[in-house]
């Protein structure tokens, strides 16, 4: 049986924290969410604002090739008409192939927020969903709160359902709105409707109990249709159900179809490209999507990765666009960095290359090292061993100086000086603090002799104190994570000068993309 996804990053994963997107951010998920095989885009609500009804504009021009972009909106007001309801109006004027209207579902919604009648709310569903239909392909009813509304009278919900499909409604969308509904009762509840009676039911959840995607599944076993979902799970308060997880669950864990199945090696892709439309760090342990979902770190489970990975994995991390990561730790035995150097030759436990890299990681590590999180500059660690490394500059020093006047924020200004191909070179660069000093200064320097530094942001910057007792003295490690918009890699460095140990972190981001662009 075919299922729709419908996906609402774009309006109801706006609602969520520090997730925001500008209008070409929009346009350009929207069609990355159409070329993967999403089946609904809902792309907003038109009459909030202006630049949700400027989407609906833009969005005309492109011709998606799959999706249907969804106007989305509420019922009309309490005594209004729906000819002349504004709201309404505003959906139809967008001339998209569905509209979603939401509707009251909660007895007590319907008399203590829109305070009216029950009847009056029924005539505004009706009235509304039968007039939108006049003028678009489908309609969909997002029955708000339906599962509270439900478990409090479920003989007033069922004549809202029953009303919304004799208007014409295309789908009934169960919505857990304060997401604290179970699977247990998801099932039990959905099991309950007489679903003979009723237009295709869709279902909406909240992430609040950390069960949307289960109850999402499980609505499937129901007679579900349709789900609705959000890249990432973005959502208000704890999100919404993630489409990154309900998509492959439904292509490789049940009999459903969906039409994303023949695309699901882009979705880690997809993921991370809404995330960086959003400003937005991707979540490392997500699964399917996340680096940590295919990761290893303890030496066994690399050993058995190495014989028979199927039995340390549910699925192929390949199957959706993701890669296995053997971490490098305290944990790691022979069999991890034997795995490690897979990609440049053949190694046992017993090569003397193997030996060498154990014994330069854990004099790392004692040193305050952690490469399990950036396994970029393990990259570049066991490339120095094997003799397969390229420094892309050799630093002589640098020279930052900060200064604050008046009533203005401070600014820190350097330059920096270094040698590569033979050459003497120089950067400079200012920013706010040392390090966006040092990385505009670098940039500046080598941007003539390698223009793929173009390629490269930086997109977090963390410091732990390793020693806080030492205080002044404390040494402290630096992450680095770096991205050239279609990868992220993480890199480190460790000093008891916060600079320095930016630094290193700095120029390992930098010349392990020198040397992977050769690879």
């Amino acid at each position: 049986m075919k299922v729709d996804l419908y996906d609402t990053t774009l309006r109801d994963g706006m609602q969520g924290i520090e997730v925001n997107f500008t209008l070409e951010d929009k346009i350009q998920i929207a069609k990355a969410l159409d070329d993967i095989g999403i089946d609904y885009i809902e792309g907003g609500f038109p009459y909030s604002n202006e630049k949700e009804a400027a989407f609906f504009e833009a969005i005309k021009k492109e011709n998606l090739e799959h999706a249907k972009v969804v106007a989305f909106g509420s019922t009309m007001a309490p005594g209004g008409n729906a000819e002349t309801d504004p709201a309404l109006n505003a959906m139809i004027k967008t001339e998209m192939p569905a509209i979603t209207i939401v509707g009251k579902s909660w007895k007590a919604h319907v008399e203590k927020v829109i305070n009216t009648s029950e009847k009056e709310n029924l005539r505004m569903i009706i009235e509304s969903v039968a007039f939108c239909k006049k003028h678009t392909d489908e309609v969909f009813l997002d029955l708000e709160h339906f599962f509270d509304g439900y478990k409090d009278a479920p003989e007033f919900v069922l004549e809202i359902m029953k009303a919304g499909t004799e208007a014409g409604a295309d789908g009934l969308i169960l919505c857990d709105t304060n997401g604290g509904t179970l699977p247990g009762e998801v099932m039990k509840i959905i099991g309950e409707l007489p679903q003979a009676e009723l237009a295709p039911l869709g279902v909406h959840f909240h992430d609040d109990c950390g069960t949307a995607v289960a109850n999402s599944v499980c609505s499937l076993d129901r007679g579900a249709v349709h789900i609705q979902g959000t890249i990432n799970g973005w959502g208000e308060r704890c999100g919404n159900a993630n489409l990154c997880s309900i998509a492959p669950n439904i292509a490789f864990k049940t009999d459903f179809d969906v039409a994303i199945s023949p695309k699901l090696t882009e979705l880690t892709s997809l993921s991370r490209f809404v995330a960086e439309k959003a400003n937005i760090i991707p979540n490392k342990r997500a699964p399917y999507v996340g680096e940590a979902a295919f990761s290893h770190k303890a030496g066994q489970h690399a050993d058995v990765i190495s014989k028979a990975p199927e039995l340390m994995e549910h699925l192929s991390g390949e199957a959706i666009g993701n890669t296995r990561r053997i971490l490098v730790s305290e944990l790691a035995g022979k069999s991890t960095i034997v795995k490690k150097l897979d990609k440049y030759g053949s190694y046992d436990k017993k090569s003397p290359e193997v030996k060498a890299i154990i014994e330069e990681l854990k004099q790392k590590e004692n040193a305050g090292y952690e490469y399990e999180a950036a396994e970029a500059s393990f990259d570049l660690l066991v490339r120095k061993q094997l003799g397969k490394y390229k420094r892309i500059a050799e630093l002589n020093n640098y020279h930052l100086e900060s200064f604050k006047t008046g009533g203005f924020a401070s600014k820190t200004t350097g330059r920096i000086f270094l040698e590569a191909d033979g050459k003497r070179i120089m950067g400079a660069g200012n920013d706010i603090g040392p390090v966006g000093t040092l990385d505009m200064a670098l940039r500046d320097a080598l941007l003539p002799f390698h223009p793929f530094i173009n390629r490269i942001t930086l997109v977090d910057y963390k410091v732990r104190v390793l020693n806080p007792e030492q205080a002044s003295a404390a040494k402290v490690r630096v992450f680095i994570t770096s991205s050239d918009h279609e990868h992220t890699w993480d890199t480190v460095g460790v000093s008891e000068n916060i600079v320095e140990a930016s630094w290193e972190a700095l120029i390992d981001s930098f010349e392990y993309y020198y040397n992977k662009i050769d690879d």
